[in-house]
C-alpha cells in the first residue's frame, strides 16, 4: 500500500485554514436536536409557505331542508343594503379533537357542526354531507364549542344568551344532549336572576367529569357531574363585566381568564381550600390568585407608549402557546395582538396593525363577535383574522428578542442585509376574500381552518395547497 500514498513535502510555513460555515443539518444530525435558531430560522419559512385561498358559500341542509345558517345566509343576502337588519350569521368557534380526525364548528345562527376532516382536505373534492359526523341546528345563538379532552367522543357547546352548556355524545345520532349543565341562579332581592349565560367552556384533560365555564359576569363556574348538574365551586374575578375567555394550563393546575375590562385573571387549583371545596363539592368562591391589567403592561413598553394612547382595551380571546408553556397570547378589541409571560407577567410580544376605522367602518362588533384566533402546533406562530379587513396574520411569536414581535427586538442585532429580509418576512398578512372570525390549526400537520362572517370555513395548508371547504 505504501507505493500509493505520495510522500508530503515539509513546509516551514503553517496551512491557511479556511472557515466554512458549518452545515445546519449535520449539526442537527450530531447533536441530536434542533438548535433555537435553527428553530426559528424554520418558523420564518413555514410562514412564507403559506399562500392565498378562495371562497364557496356556505350551504348545508338538514332533513332536505336548508339549515338555519345557511337561511340565514340567503336571508342576508338581500339585505345588503340594510345592515341593521342583517340576522345573526358567522363561524363563532371551531375546534379539532385532539388527534385531528374531527373538526367542530358552531355559527351564529345555531348549528353545530363535526366534520371528517378527511374528507374535506381535498382542495379538487365537495365535501360529502351524508359524511358529517353531526349536524344539528339548535335554533339559538352560539358562541362556543368545546372536545372534552377525557373522553373525545364529548363535545360541548353554549352561548352568551344561554345559562345552560349542552353536552352531545358524537356516538349518538341524536338532536338532543345527551347532558345539560346548568347555572346555579343568583338570589337577589327582588328574588332569582339567573346570569345571562356562558361565553368560554374549558374540560379537564386528566378527569372527565370536570368542567369549567367562564359566564358574563365575571365567574366561572367549575362542576363535578358525577354529583349534580349544578356548579360545585365558583371562580370569582370581583368584576361585574364579562369573562370572555379562559384557558386551562397543561397540568390542570392553573386556570386564565380575560375580561372585558382588559384584565388577565389566574386561579390556582392545587391544594388549599379551592381543591378541598371541589372534592367536598361544596358552594364555595375562590378568588384570583395574580390579575395583570394589560394596559398597564403596555405602557411599560416606552416605544409602544411614544406612538399610541394606551387605554384599557376588551380581550377577545387568550390562548397558551402548545411549544412554550409560559407564553399567553391574547388579542384584543382594536386588532393588537401579544404575549404575556407569566412567569413574570410581562408583555414580551406584540403586534398592532392599523386600527380597522382608517379603512372603513368594521361591521363585526354590531354583531357581537370575539375574534378566536389559534397558535399552530409548532415554533410559536399565532394566527390571527384582521379586524380591519379581509385578511389572515401570521406572527412569528417566537420566544426571544430575534422575534420581529418582540419588545426588545430593535433591529440593530441584524448581522447581514440577507438576515435582516429574512427577518422582515417573518409576519405574513394574506389578503382574502371574506372576514374572518375564528381560527384552529390542525394539531399534527398545522392546517388552519378559518370560519368566516358569511359562515364558510377556508382552509389553509403550509404545502401551497388551499383550498374552501363549504359547510352546507
Amino acid at each position: 500500500m505504501e507505493r500509493y500514498l505520495a510522500p508530503v513535502n515539509p513546509s516551514i510555513e503553517k496551512p491557511k485554514t479556511v472557515k466554512r460555515r458549518p452545515w445546519k443539518r449535520s449539526l442537527i444530525e450530531l447533536n441530536g436536536k434542533f438548535e433555537p435558531n435553527y428553530r426559528h430560522y424554520l418558523s420564518s419559512l413555514i410562514i412564507q409557505s403559506y399562500s392565498k385561498i378562495g371562497a364557496f358559500p356556505h350551504k348545508y341542509h338538514v332533513n332536505g331542508e336548508p339549515c338555519q345558517t345557511h337561511g340565514d345566509w340567503f336571508i342576508n343576502a338581500g339585505l345588503n343594503n340594510n345592515p341593521s337588519a342583517v340576522r345573526r350569521q358567522g363561524v363563532s368557534s371551531l375546534e379539532f379533537d385532539s388527534k385531528g380526525v374531527y373538526l367542530a364548528s358552531a355559527t351564529k345562527s345555531g348549528c353545530l357542526t363535526v366534520h371528517d376532516f378527511d374528507t374535506i382536505q381535498n382542495p379538487d373534492l365537495k365535501e360529502d354531507e351524508a359524511k358529517q359526523l353531526l349536524h344539528i341546528s339548535t335554533c339559538q345563538q352560539l358562541d362556543v364549542v368545546r372536545w372534552n379532552l377525557s373522553n373525545q367522543d364529548e363535545i360541548a357547546c353554549t352561548s352568551m344568551k344561554s345559562h345552560e352548556v349542552h353536552i352531545f355524545d358524537i356516538g349518538y345520532i341524536s338532536s338532543e344532549p345527551v347532558e345539560v349543565l346548568r347555572k346555579r341562579p343568583n338570589i337577589t332581592v327582588h328574588g332569582f336572576n339567573v346570569h345571562k349565560g356562558f361565553s368560554d367552556i374549558a374540560f379537564s384533560s386528566d378527569d372527565s367529569s370536570r368542567l369549567l365555564a367562564s359566564d358574563t359576569n365575571g365567574v366561572i363556574n367549575v362542576w363535578d357531574r358525577r354529583v349534580s348538574d349544578l356548579p360545585c365551586l365558583e371562580l370569582t374575578s370581583n368584576s361585574t363585566g364579562s369573562l370572555n375567555c379562559i384557558k386551562l394550563s397543561g397540568d390542570n393546575e392553573i386556570i386564565y381568564g380575560a375580561s372585558k375590562q382588559g384584565t388577565v385573571f389566574m386561579w390556582d387549583l392545587r391544594g388549599g381550600r379551592s381543591y378541598s371545596s371541589f372534592r367536598n363539592h361544596k358552594e364555595e368562591y375562590y378568588y384570583p390568585l395574580t390579575t395583570v391589567k394589560l394596559a398597564h403592561e403596555l405602557e411599560k413598553i416606552s416605544s409602544l407608549k411614544a406612538q399610541s394612547n394606551i387605554v384599557s382595551k376588551e380581550i377577545h380571546s387568550i390562548d397558551i402557546d402548545p411549544s412554550c408553556p409560559y407564553q399567553l397570547a391574547f388579542h384584543l378589541d382594536d386588532g393588537w395582538s401579544g404575549v404575556l409571560d407569566t412567569n413574570k407577567f410581562q408583555v414580551t410580544h406584540i403586534h398592532c396593525p392599523p386600527p380597522p376605522w382608517l379603512d372603513e367602518p368594521n361591521d363585526l362588533a354590531n354583531l357581537s363577535y370575539l375574534r378566536k384566533p389559534c397558535w399552530l402546533p409548532i415554533n410559536s406562530i399565532y394566527v390571527v383574522g384582521s379586524s380591519s379587513s379581509n385578511s389572515l396574520y401570521l406572527l412569528d411569536f417566537y420566544p426571544d428578542s430575534n422575534s420581529l414581535c418582540h419588545v426588545d427586538n430593535n433591529g440593530e442585532d441584524m448581522k447581514s442585509t440577507e438576515e435582516a429580509t429574512r427577518q422582515h418576512k417573518q409576519n405574513r398578512h394574506l389578503s382574502l376574500s371574506e372576514t374572518i372570525t375564528a381560527c384552529v390549526a390542525h394539531p399534527l400537520n398545522g392546517t388552519i381552518v378559518a370560519g368566516t362572517k358569511l359562515s364558510s370555513l377556508l382552509l389553509a395548508s403550509y404545502l401551497r395547497k388551499f383550498f374552501v371547504m363549504t359547510t352546507e
